[in-house]
């Protein structure tokens, strides 16, 4: 029995194969493989703010014509109701590519910088340490914005709940920086990309190009929820969830991919 199991083992690490541990399938290093797979959320659990996780309020996320749907129909008023999807698991060291696009009006009484604005988090918490009135994940937000049809907006930008990053060796306390990309206006697809090494550096890439890069994603010690988590976790974040934003403006996601890269 020991043979075989080593035999086994041979096998998968000669493939290549991994399983990351608490998610639902294999992913294999250096290839992309789906996360959404455009008939439904099996995989994905919702959390939106005063709501318990894994209730999904007003059918906010949904999959429709093979997309993934952020909607706002069954809302009166928006009511700061902040919404996440996680992908269920843990990532360390991967590439993320996402197509998006905002569409159609933004939600009654959703903020202003609201508008056209969404966000993939990654090395998040789980949505279940989440408070049922927290706003966000402390998480790493490579944050997703559209134009106006006029005005300058670069999108893939870098906001930091309930976490800090280091940029030129300095630790960074502000909670959004933009990045260098062009603006994205309209309701065309456009594709981002994220890749993510652990502690050591997070890079946002539109267009084939580095937009934003930085190191060492942390837990902010200042944070009060956020020194929960690092009492359990430790300060630095070397791994941690994957979800995706609603914010009060309609959006649809196309494709979210994810190719595993080595440590």
């Amino acid at each position: 029995m020991r043979l075989f199991f080593r035999i086994f083992l041979l096998i998968i690490l000669t493939a290549g194969w991994i399983v990351c541990p608490g998610n639902a399938g294999e992913f294999k290093n250096g290839e992309w493989t789906p996360l959404f797979n455009g008939k439904d959320l099996d995989d994905w659990t919702v959390k939106i703010r005063h709501s318990p996780a894994g209730e999904n309020f007003g059918n906010t996320f949904r999959v429709e014509d093979g997309l993934m749907k952020v909607r706002y129909d069954a809302y009166d008023s928006f009511d700061e109701r902040f919404g996440h999807i996680f992908y269920n698991g843990e990532f360390s060291h991967y590439k993320i590519r996402v197509e998006y696009r905002f569409v159609g009006q933004q939600a009654k009484d959703g903020p202003g910088w609201a508008i056209r604005n969404s966000g993939i988090m990654v090395h998040g918490e789980s949505p279940k340490t989440m408070t049922v009135d927290q706003d966000f994940p402390a998480s790493i937000e490579v944050q997703l914005l559209g134009g106006n049809g006029k005005d300058n907006r670069t999108t893939a930008n870098l906001c930091t709940p309930g976490t800090n990053v280091v940029m030129d060796q300095k630790l960074v306390r502000r909670h959004c920086t933009s990045s260098k990309s062009k603006t994205y206006h309209g309701e065309d697809w456009v594709t981002v990309e994220v890749e993510v090494k652990g502690n050591e550096v997070i890079r946002h890439i539109m267009d084939g190009e580095v937009v934003l890069e930085y190191n060492q994603p942390q837990l902010d010690d200042a944070d009060g929820h956020s020194q929960e988590l690092i009492k359990k976790n430790g300060l630095q974040l070397s791994k941690g969830t994957i979800s995706l934003q609603s914010e009060s403006h309609p959006c649809d996601f196309r494709k979210v991919e994810i190719m595993v890269l080595d440590e």
